[in-house]
């Protein structure tokens, strides 16, 4: 993760080399904190989808076994489709919201939403139909 957001600092201070003769030292400061400031928030609602899909799973037999499993599925995942998941499900966005974020088409959000949930239903194990059921994929 650190060497991703030090990555984006420095493409982010090329791409304001091109547009000015010099970039100063406060500035790439705050581009980093603010890029890193994102990862956290990023951070916190990746673990913020894990805990409402734990409520929204019924397990059935008590044991709470769907927590583990929705939490394996979704570790398992790629960033890609996890993210679109965060979106569609703890933010609620709208497709229009969700392509505004994504910076695409509201056509290829549902797409990507869509395989999003296809992995998830992929990657369940085989007899838990109904985790999936509740968590519309």
């Amino acid at each position: 993760m650190a060497e991703e957001l030090a990555a984006d600092v420095f493409r982010v201070a090329w791409q304001k080399w091109d547009e000015a003769s010099s970039v100063d030292v406060a500035w790439l400061f705050t581009v980093a904190r603010n890029l890193l400031g994102n990862a956290y928030r990023s951070h916190r609602r990746q673990v913020a989808l894990h805990e409402r899909l734990r409520e929204s799973v019924v397990s059935g037999d008590g044991a709470g076994n769907g927590y583990s499993l929705v939490d394996e599925v979704l570790d398992s995942m790629r960033e890609k489709d996890r993210d679109i998941l965060q979106l569609a499900y703890w933010d609620q966005m709208t497709m229009v919201e969700i392509a505004a974020v994504l910076q695409c088409g509201e056509s290829a959000a549902k797409v990507r939403l869509h395989r999003a949930r296809e992995a998830f239903r992929k990657l369940l194990p085989a007899g838990s139909g109904a985790v999936a059921q509740k968590l519309g994929a």
